[in-house]
């Protein structure tokens, strides 16, 4: 299990509180996380609470809860070096009926966005970000037990020390309470590869 109060703060929220296996946010209004893709916009505001950690290979998981009712409200976990280099994964709230669970790669001030629709009634997921150098896994599952894989994806800036946790925002005019818990920072729930070896050594 790992100690909430040992994370540090990265543009810390008016209203939170931390213990050790709790965090619980109050989430600001125009507050977003984005690099420039499409809307051409850059927001960078968001407030983020992580560890920093110089381990090559490990897993870190985190159950989110939220009351999130307005769009674009999201909260989850987050691999955050600068505001030009990050990985994030949340539920980002829709409408009444469904909610975008999804994924957000920025690499070099460059953001994507992948996404699949849940329904709206959902106000529980669970996360694990697990690392394998500058590789990253990113799961998801709705009961804390059966993970299912989001994506798979390369970090070039991920050298050695980076910084994981958890993050919530509102980037329209509306706020809403997230809390984090059951942190757990572990060996790599990823396992190497076994299928076909990397070019080099065929």
């Amino acid at each position: 299990m790992s100690d909430f109060t040992t994370f540090e703060w990265t543009r810390a929220p008016q209203n939170y509180s931390v213990s050790k296996d709790k965090v619980v946010i109050e989430t600001q209004p125009a507050t977003d996380l984005w690099q420039r893709t499409y809307y051409l916009f850059r927001n960078d505001n968001a407030p983020l609470l992580q560890m920093k950690t110089e381990e090559e290979f490990f897993s870190f998981t985190v159950k989110t809860d939220f009351l999130s009712t307005h769009r674009f409200d999201q909260c989850g976990i987050i691999m955050y070096l600068d505001s030009d280099n990050w990985i994030k994964a949340s539920v980002e709230y829709e409408n009444e009926k469904f909610q975008h669970l999804g994924s957000v790669v920025t690499n070099n001030g460059f953001s994507d966005w992948s996404t699949t629709e849940i329904d709206a009634s959902h106000k529980t997921m669970w996360y694990r970000l697990s690392r394998r150098k500058q590789d990253f896994k990113i799961e998801c599952s709705f009961d804390g037990k059966d993970f299912k894989q989001m994506r798979i994806c390369h970090m070039f800036n991920a050298q050695k020390a980076i910084r994981v946790g958890i993050y919530a925002c509102s980037p329209e005019n509306s706020s809403f309470e997230a809390t984090f818990s059951n942190p757990q920072f572990t060996e790599c729930m990823w396992p190497a590869h076994d299928g076909q070896p990397p070019d080099e050594q065929i």
